[in-house]
């Protein structure tokens, strides 16, 4: 994710780390050499077809409601992400919490929060595809040939708690209390697992990019006879708005990956590691800081 103070307009206008340029700078090349070509054609080959700029305006903007409409959709999954990776981390600390209030053993109080450590670091490894992760193996590596790795800890956890209700250790409003805090951890883990398995449909993402490469390779024939040798330039400019919002908006859908824009998953495990040290009688590691611009 990237991570700015408020840019000033130099950065506006010339930052890269985080823009969209470098994903679609070979496409809008090749749209504008393509639009020279045919400028150059229209020089030389005599009747070539020339359109009227009425039906690329209708076009257009039919084009930018539809890349709107997908840019909300991709948000509205960014956004669901986050609010779920955020009430991960409330959870976790709340569960610190009531395993101070109900759980008077303090070497199995450690144990579970342990465990609730290795789950948060099983569940960012799984949810982006990294089989070998650092972190999730130090911290859970005994769970990694698990059918569901991420699963594997929290059902330590409540085998834990079940074992100390049957012992009288734990009370039943105390295995009530935590019994529901791992319902509350399944649900926000289902949630992260229900975005990262059911991507937007394809026929979306087919769609815009076929539209928008018609509307980019067909605009010169509407620009060339007012533009001239302009017309590279004003297709350059409106393939950067359309190419760029359908690849901004690829990128919001996937809010799991290491792209720029993705959460910052390795930091918010951080703040959980923070939060339980005090817990754990442990040092507090040191949050997670941007390097060039980007939290993982």
């Amino acid at each position: 994710m990237i991570v700015r103070d408020r840019p000033t307009r130099l950065d506006l206008a010339f930052a890269v780390r985080g823009s969209i340029v470098p994903a679609i700078a070979p496409r809008l090349v090749m749209l504008m050499l393509l639009a020279a070509a045919m400028v150059l054609a229209q020089d030389h080959l005599p009747g070539f077809p020339e359109l009227g700029g009425t039906g690329f305006t209708v076009f257009g903007i039919a084009l930018s409601l539809f890349l709107g409409f997908r840019n909300n959709a991709a948000y509205d999954r960014w956004w669901e992400a986050r609010k779920l990776w955020g009430g991960l981390l409330a959870d976790l600390r709340s569960f610190a919490r009531e395993l101070e209030l109900f759980e008077p053993d303090a070497a199995k109080r450690h144990a579970k929060l342990r465990l609730a450590l290795a789950f948060i670091h099983l569940h960012r490894a799984n949810l982006r595809g990294l089989a070998q992760d650092e972190q999730a193996m130090e911290r859970g590596g005994a769970f990694m040939d698990t059918p569901h790795p991420p699963d594997a800890p929290l059902n330590r956890i409540a085998e834990i708690i079940a074992e100390g209700t049957r012992s009288k250790r734990i009370d039943g409003f105390g295995a009530k209390a935590l019994g529901e805090r791992l319902a509350s951890i399944s649900l926000q883990q289902a949630g992260c697992e229900r975005i990262a398995t059911t991507p937007l449909p394809y026929v979306y993402s087919l769609l815009i990019y076929r539209t928008t490469y018609l509307y980019c390779l067909l605009l010169p024939l509407a620009l060339i006879g007012t533009a001239g040798w302009l017309t590279p330039i004003f297709v350059g400019i409106v393939a950067y708005v359309f190419l760029g919002l359908a690849e901004v908006t690829e990128d919001l859908s996937h809010p799991f990956g290491t792209t720029p824009n993705a959460l910052p998953l390795d930091a918010i495990c951080r703040a959980a590691e923070i939060s339980l040290a005090p817990h754990l009688g442990e040092e507090a590691p040191e949050p997670m800081q941007a390097k060039n611009y980007y939290l993982s």
